[in-house]
């Protein structure tokens, strides 16, 4: 399958740049079940040091940690739907093959979501890490090296997306409003959750 080229790309930059600041929303869940195993999902829950129930994050661990457990600050992987939406040349269907479970029409640049800043995606809260998120070798291969290259290039862009840890319990449904929260936000979400 051919693949878009840096000039395709940069083409698209510009829209990729006008998703909503805050009040974004969830355009795809994507469960890894096993290594290359992808599913769609409508709705899925997420689990404070676990992530996406299913999802095979805890299992596969991490070759980076000392002794090969799971990265703490890489429970979730979030990617701009229209950055993905690009470089699948807009296939919807090739969208799970980045690796992410969330797709979301939002601006993860580190301007708009420093480190720490936390997120409610339906009735769970998200805190984003500061352990970068990166396109690798089977991003490479899966959308060309272009692509790899581009969603690499500008690291305040974070056109490969973030990484995320749950800080609330929660279910996330497809077409859920991703908003940010301050300080006074998320209290009186906890609460609400604690009150359910």
């Amino acid at each position: 399958m051919a693949h878009l080229n840096t000039e395709q790309l940069d083409a698209g930059l510009d829209h990729v740049r006008a998703s909503p600041v805050d009040g974004g929303t969830i355009e795809m869940i994507v469960r890894r079940p096993g290594v290359g195993e992808r599913e769609v999902l409508e709705a899925g829950e997420l689990v404070v040091g676990a992530g996406l129930v299913g999802d095979n994050y805890v299992e596969r661990g991490n070759a980076k940690t000392p002794d090969g457990s799971a990265h703490p600050e890489a429970q979730l992987n979030l990617m701009n739907s229209r950055s993905v939406d690009l470089c699948a040349d807009g296939d919807r269907e090739r969208w799970p093959l980045a690796g992410d479970q969330f797709f979301v029409d939002f601006d993860l640049t580190e301007p708009n979501l420093p480190a720490g800043t936390k997120l409610s995606l339906g009735s769970a809260i998200i805190e984003v890490s500061a352990k970068p998120h990166t396109g690798c070798a089977q991003f490479s291969e899966r959308f060309g090296i272009d692509a790899a290259r581009w969603v690499n290039h500008n690291k305040a862009l974070r056109l490969r997306g973030i990484n995320a840890m749950v800080i609330q319990p929660g279910t996330v449904r497809t077409g859920d409003t991703i908003t940010k929260l301050d300080e006074r936000q998320e209290a009186g979400q906890k609460r609400n959750h604690q009150a359910v």
